[in-house]
């Protein structure tokens, strides 16, 4: 009976064991979803975890400087990047240790009991045996390995804090883009807005020239389909101001749906030309861009790493003290307890010389020298790609000023004839198709000029962007 029962606890312990491993299994087929109870506590997790938000006033308008100092402090990305330089400063601390000795303490308690023949005759013994030891270990020299390893410690926490910064360049541009992006889903609403209200004055008037019997009903038609045109397009630019008013609450680290008002664009002041040359921007690009000096952080960390690998050929010396305080009991019947005591141990000095080890010394130098000259490599293409960069942010930033004047003339002029073709279509002498055309250009042009103006702001911050002044002190942002 009860090997019955054995074998039927077994038993389940065995099913219950496949069905956790059936669990964590793959699904048979790859048509089959996989559902398990270890996804049911992951859900349970991601109902529970309650990621930080901070609340945004929606009643103020914001100005670009104030989100940009919202984002920096909030944007999450600036704490994993944090916490990336401060586990590096701890990796340089854990690197430096190596220069001192280490020191270990232990204490022992035995008890042992046992029966001791003397003569012919056996006497139980007890001896209690108690020690405080001290472990020291220190290595003498090393020919380079521990400077060299502190080294690349050191060049990886400045390549760290370089990241850090450029996170922080990243995410102001981020919340540049999505501010400049909202002004122009709003401006882009305002001129949709007012080329509604001009295709409503249109239709207007040709209802009222047919009521006169001035006007035919294709006329009047071609109104109302002109009209609904412009509404069609406002939707379209109002979906786009939404997702816009999303991006820039993501970028500057908050929810979503939070309500960010931002300035109107005609309240954000537009520079009309740029002091620097472009080999000025390039140059002051190559000595502040926070990436570069990532990848020559690098470049000093592998060469680092070559000096660790080199001092692998010569000997190195280690000490090792081992002091131990001996407190030792005993007692062996019929003798009463007896005790001594003393400080024990030695000093151990240990040179340790690899003499062959099949060539991979040599290979782990070479190695590492190889590693210095792909850094320098990935240096050169970093500057040569960032060069380009500024280049072309230059130039988009000069286009941008050409055309922002066109889309002025383009938008005086088209407003000219606009009002022309409408006054002229009241008195008879033009048609409602030349009316609609000229209505047309003029929405065109609105939504043309507030283009332009957004255009010369995006290419100003991706100029600062590029060439990394959007993080200097020292210098004034781009930002109304």
């Amino acid at each position: 009976m009860v090997g019955i029962r054995a074998r039927t606890a077994i038993s389940f312990f065995l099913l219950a064991y496949a069905a956790c491993a059936l669990a964590q299994s793959a699904p048979g087929l790859p048509s089959h979803q996989w559902h398990s109870a270890e996804e049911r506590t992951v859900e349970a997790d991601a109902s529970n975890f309650h990621a930080f938000r901070f609340d945004i006033d929606p009643t103020r308008t914001y100005s670009l400087a104030e989100l940009v100092d919202l984002a920096e402090a909030h944007n999450p990305e600036t704490r994993v990047a944090w916490e990336r330089a401060r586990a590096q400063a701890a990796a340089l601390g854990v690197a430096r240790s190596e220069l001192y000795p280490t020191l270990a303490a232990a204490v022992l308690s035995e008890t042992s009991r046992s029966n001791v023949l003397f003569g012919n005759e056996f006497f139980p013994q007890t001896i209690q045996d108690f020690q405080v030891g001290l472990d020291l270990n220190y290595t003498v020299f090393d020919f380079g390995a521990r400077s060299g390893r502190i080294s690349a410690a050191k060049a990886e926490l400045l390549a760290a804090n370089f990241a850090f910064n450029d996170t922080h360049r990243n995410i102001i541009y981020q919340v540049e883009q999505a501010y400049y992006r909202l002004l122009r889903s709003v401006g882009q609403e305002d001129a949709a807005r007012a080329s509604l209200a001009n295709a409503q004055a249109v239709q207007q008037a040709a209802q009222d020239r047919l009521a006169h019997g001035l006007a035919t009903l294709p006329d009047l038609l071609e109104a109302r389909s002109a009209t609904a045109q412009a509404d069609y397009d406002l939707q379209a630019v109002l979906g786009a101001e939404e997702i816009a008013r999303g991006d820039l609450a993501t970028a500057v680290g908050t929810s979503a749906s939070a309500v960010i008002h931002a300035k109107l664009l005609d309240q954000v002041p537009t520079p009309e030309s740029i002091g620097d040359t472009v080999g000025l921007a390039i140059s002051r690009a190559l000595k502040q861009r926070p990436d570069l000096m990532q990848q020559l952080a690098a470049i000093r960390s592998a060469n680092a790493r070559v000096k660790e690998a080199r001092a692998a050929y010569y000997p190195e010396l280690i000490v090792n003290a081992t002091p131990v305080a001996q407190s030792v009991y005993g007692l062996q019947q019929p003798n009463p307890w007896s005790h001594t005591g003393d400080l024990v141990g030695g000093v151990t000095f240990n040179l340790q010389w690899t003499v062959f080890e099949g060539g991979a010394r040599r290979n782990k130098l070479a190695q590492e020298r190889a590693t210095v000259h792909a850094a320098e490599a990935q240096a050169n293409v970093a500057r040569n790609q960032i060069a380009d960069e500024v280049w072309a942010a230059y130039s988009n930033l000069n286009t941008a000023f050409r055309q922002r004047q066109a889309a002025l003339a383009l938008l005086q002029a088209a407003d000219q004839s606009y009002s022309a073709a409408l006054e002229s279509y009241n008195y008879g002498v033009r048609t409602l198709l030349d009316v609609t055309a000229a209505q047309r250009t003029l929405a065109q042009a609105r939504s043309a000029d507030v283009l332009a103006r957004t255009q010369v702001l995006t290419a100003l911050a991706d100029l600062a962007f590029r060439t990394g002044d959007s993080i200097q002190p020292n210098k004034a942002r781009s930002l109304p």
